[in-house]
């Protein structure tokens, strides 16, 4: 099962004893937080939890799948992430 945003609010609300428009904004700055970080090309880091990352790209050559024609790709900017040590050994049951 997915957790989504609401989910998270959901807990928020309940552990924190907040509103639920309360949590919601509390979710809702914290990722408009990371997402301008993001945008203007910084790293995002939260400790023990892991760590979001801007990359660059360069121009390569690419294919079509549905006609298998070759192109170029342009260069572009993508994010990925990182997940600290203990997040890791959380998920594989280690902690």
């Amino acid at each position: 099962m997915t957790l989504t945003k609401a989910d998270i609010i959901y807990a928020i609300s309940n552990h924190l004893g907040l509103s639920k428009s309360k949590a919601t904004d509390l979710v809702e700055s914290v990722l408009e937080i990371i997402k301008t970080s993001l945008a203007d090309g910084e790293n995002v880091l939260i400790t023990g939890f892991g760590k979001f990352c801007v990359n660059e790209k360069n121009q390569r050559r690419g294919r079509n799948p549905q006609t298998g024609e070759d192109l170029m790709l342009a260069p572009r900017r993508v994010a990925t992430f990182r997940c600290s040590p203990r997040l890791r050994d959380k998920v594989e049951g280690k902690c």
